[in-house]
């Protein structure tokens, strides 16, 4: 096997193995889209903090948004190469992921599980061609880990329709989106419910945050809603409480495990193709001794969290992953995907911390990737309730 052949792949137990045929090309048709198409520009959007649209119409013929879901328009494929895709995109730049997984994982697989029939064919075939690209709101500014409690945006029931209020912070694709999934507590029942809000509608506005430090080609945003109105087929009726929104998340929580694997790869990639080509005193660094080790803990931390992450996908066809299961996982592939990243800037150097070598963008990605859809301390936290049988959140 050549050197490079060792780069692209770093699946060192080829757990591609565990796809068929159709799923391992389906894969490699997103590796080329992201090594054609997102590596040579996504630089340049990273720098500007905005999101590179043009590349939409490219993922969109990859046929991968809402990857697992059946009907509707979706390809109905295993979670297990849901997840690799989700690797695969944040392997050439966690941005792009992010991307997708708010749109084809938290906006379409609300739909997916909380949607009407009606509610589901209406929106879920447009949204899984990318004709329409979804946002998720429900982190709002001063409720991040407890939002189950503390959701503050209210809906209050207004003759045939909703009036929505509040404000939702760190908001994925919200200030394009073409629809936003908003969880508001209801005034009269104090349960919290689920409600598509449709681009263009009255009252809700949106202001990108900006001078973010990581994942700067999604674009962020702060939504305001002030008297939005929503109609009744608008609300999703399968979303009672927040035992639905749980369910969602339980499910994209496995996603961003990938992903933390996918920026690990692509960091590792970067290192490794670096070090074969830089020399120091007269070698190559790849022959010194400490340079090995360091790639070797990057692909240790790799492969375990990737072992780790298909063995949930497994559970989760099988209907079985729990609660506590997708937050190991995400608790543990985050964690390594920090030291790992780390240590591929460390491999490089001065020259890490240069965007032309993209290692430095990895490093601050893992940040974000790191924090959202749970903190370390809250999915330790839920794993440690379910070892002990004793709550210690609060």
């Amino acid at each position: 096997m050549t050197a490079e052949a060792k780069i692209v792949t770093s699946d060192f137990y080829d757990l591609e193995a565990l796809l068929d045929e159709e799923d391992r090309a389906l894969l490699l048709r997103v590796r080329a889209f992201m090594d054609e198409q997102v590596q040579p520009v996504i630089n340049d959007y990273w720098t500007r903090g905005r999101f590179p649209m043009e590349l939409v119409p490219g993922l969109a013929k990859l046929g991968i948004a809402g990857l697992q879901y059946t009907g509707y328009g979706c390809p109905g494929r295993s979670p297990l190469i849901d997840g690799m895709v989700a690797m695969e995109l944040s392997r050439g730049d966690p941005s792009m992921a992010t991307f997708m997984g708010v749109h084809g994982g938290l906006a379409m697989g609300t739909l997916y599980l909380c949607g009407s029939e009606e509610q589901k064919e209406r929106w879920l075939p447009p949204m899984a061609r990318l004709e329409m690209i979804g946002a998720f709101g429900l982190t709002e500014p001063d409720h991040g880990s407890d939002v189950a409690r503390g959701i503050q945006t209210t809906a209050r029931r207004d003759g045939d329709g909703w009036l929505l209020n509040g404000q939702k912070k760190w908001i994925g694709n919200a200030s394009f989106a073409d629809l936003v999934i908003i969880w508001a507590r209801d005034e009269e029942t104090d349960r919290v419910l689920g409600f598509v809000v449709e681009k263009d509608t009255p009252g809700f506005t949106t202001v990108d945050l900006e001078d973010k430090i990581a994942l700067r080609a999604v674009q962020n945003a702060l939504i305001t809603l002030e008297d939005v109105r929503v109609p009744e087929e608008n609300r999703l009726q399968e979303a009672r409480s927040f035992r639905e929104t749980a369910n969602v998340l339980r499910m994209t929580r496995a996603g961003v495990a990938w992903s933390a694997v996918g920026c690990s790869r692509g960091a590792y990639e970067h290192a490794l193709r670096y070090a074969m080509g830089r020399t120091q005193f007269g070698e190559p660094i790849v022959r010194f001794q400490l340079v090995q080790d360091l790639l070797v803990r990057m692909l240790g931390n790799i492969t375990a969290s990737a072992a780790m992450c298909a063995r949930l996908s497994q559970l989760q066809a099988e209907h079985r992953m729990t609660d506590e299961q997708a937050s190991m996982a995400k608790a543990f592939c985050t964690v390594r995907m920090r030291e790992t990243v780390g240590w591929a800037r460390e491999l490089m150097g001065g020259n890490g911390i240069l965007l032309e070598n993209h290692v430095g963008r990895y490093v601050a990605d893992a940040e974000a990737i790191y924090s959202y859809e749970g903190t370390r301390e809250v999915n330790t936290l839920i794993v440690g309730r379910a070892v002990t049988g004793v709550g210690a959140i609060v």
